[in-house]
């Protein structure tokens, strides 16, 4: 006998008192506290419970009363399925508010350690087509919404877009996204039309069959555009076929300058691992960064947001190097010798170089590395050192003993934070200063409450790099007690 499912209840008039974590807006009911996706301080509204918990209750919007004061129309047809922006009904001084408020809060309420007065967060430069990258997947399960399946209408099953929270084989189409330059758009909608036209299978993640499977579209400051397209061959003429559309991408858009594909037959859509062939043009892209020039290639981590990266990177640079701005003009004996952890392609490393005595970068992926020693060796930068591997196994006290002690510590770690081990070996190599650069700030407080024995926190900086989202980057600056 199956079990009834309990009715969840409907939660009338409640007003929404305030935002919670992941882009969500919370109210509470009785003592309990509601998360409600899509919604904004201030709005009254019916909310239909969609999950309950003995603490919290999640819940949707099924009528909205009276919009709050603050609330702005979105302006992306998509908003409210596709779970990329989840902040468009914000004006954007009022994410900035949040964004700093949010740091705040992670480093208080997690760090638990004596923090200055923080500076006013930098907003982006851009708010529209602020991207330089984008991934889009292709499917035969084209996601459908619920005004879609309440028309009874039969719709076209194959789709170019974004994976959907909860549906992770399904696709919702997007006609068009505003994170990038409208190119993007037209030339994954051309990949669309032709795909259909021409019978070309989309990819079905649950049988792994269908020849079209992800599209990824990268642009550059220098004008140049990058396109991957990922197939699945999965009969005799797929290659042929898919070279089909390659062709006819490369006839309709001249403005692509690296046109790149690959073969993957695994199960999942990470091309780390995979050979990428070049079918027109170059295997990669330059971005440009005050004089210095940086190679892009299909595999390379480059900030998506470009041109507040530059603003990212500055300020780095000036918490690295801010006491020896007098003395930057002297030997270079007097200047720090600096460590750059999680390196990546060396932007950061690069970037700093022409301040520094030495920079040793270090990070995970070799092909990343290789991309920085070229990115060195482009701009003529002859005083950095790149090593590749886990950086716990790397970073070690021979390693220090062999390349020097370092006089600053720059560190930029993935989400996850910085491994304990390596808390350990920056505590016991003892830098003059930390510059930590985040785009967790909750794991960046547990790191820094690691830290606060030996080191004070001195300056605070936000920056947000993603705007209508509810992801910020922070970069701290800690000295030696």
């Amino acid at each position: 006998m199956t079990r009834k499912k309990k009715t969840l209840p409907l939660l009338e008039n409640i007003t929404i008192t305030d935002f919670a974590a992941e882009g969500k807006a919370l109210a509470r009911v009785n003592d309990m506290v509601v998360f409600v996706p899509w919604a904004v301080p201030g709005d009254v509204c019916d909310l239909q419970v969609r999950k309950k918990k003995h603490s919290f209750m999640e819940a949707e919007i099924v009528r909205l009363h009276t919009p709050s004061p603050i609330r702005i129309q979105p302006f992306c047809e998509h908003f409210g399925t596709c779970g990329g922006c989840k902040w468009q009904q914000l004006p954007y001084e009022e994410q900035l508010k949040m964004k700093q408020q949010q740091v705040f809060d992670q480093l208080t309420r997690i760090g638990k350690i004596e923090l200055p007065v923080f500076h006013p967060i930098l907003g982006s430069v851009k708010t529209k087509e602020y991207r330089n990258k984008l991934d889009f997947g292709c499917s035969n399960r084209r996601y459908l919404t619920n005004e879609e399946i309440a028309t009874g209408k039969e719709f076209a099953r194959d789709a170019i877009g974004f994976h959907i929270t909860g549906a992770f084989d399904k696709i919702l189409p997007i006609e068009k996204c505003w994170l990038m330059d409208d190119l993007h758009n037209q030339i994954r909608n051309e990949v669309r039309d032709y795909a259909i036209e021409n019978g070309l299978t989309f990819f079905d993640l649950r049988q792994q069959v269908g020849l079209l499977r992800d599209i990824i579209i990268r642009n550059s400051n220098t004008g140049e555009w990058l396109v991957i397209v990922q197939f699945h061959y999965d009969e005799e003429g797929d290659e042929q076929r898919a070279k089909g559309l390659l062709q006819h991408l490369a006839d309709k858009f001249p403005q692509i300058t690296a046109l790149m594909y690959l073969n993957n037959q695994k199960c999942n859509d990470t091309i780390g691992d995979q050979d990428i062939l070049t079918f027109k043009g170059n295997d990669h892209i330059y971005e440009t960064m005050e004089e210095l020039r940086f190679k892009v290639g299909p595999k390379s981590f480059y900030q998506t947001n470009t041109e507040q990266a530059y603003h990212l990177y500055s300020v780095a640079r000036d918490f690295a190097f801010s006491e020896n701005s007098e003395n930057s003009e002297n030997s270079e004996n007097s200047k720090p010798l600096v460590y750059d952890l999680y390196t990546g392609t060396g932007t950061i490393a690069n970037f700093v170089a022409k301040k520094a005595r030495k920079v040793i970068g270090i990070e995970y992926v070799p092909e990343a590395i290789e991309d920085a020693k070229i990115n060195s060796e482009i701009n003529h930068i002859d005083n950095t050192l790149f090593f590749a591997g886990d950086m716990k196994d790397i970073l070690t006290d021979d390693f220090i003993a062999e390349h020097g002690r370092p006089d600053v510590i720059i560190t930029d770690p993935p989400r996850a934070g910085m491994h304990p081990d390596v808390v350990k070996t920056i505590l016991r190599a003892a830098p003059q200063r930390i510059v930590y650069v985040s785009c967790n700030p909750a794991t960046q407080a547990r790191d820094l409450q690691e830290l606060d024995a030996d080191y004070r926190v001195v300056e605070v900086q936000p920056v947000d790099m993603f705007p209508h989202t509810p992801h910020v980057e922070n970069v701290v600056l800690l000295t030696k007690r």
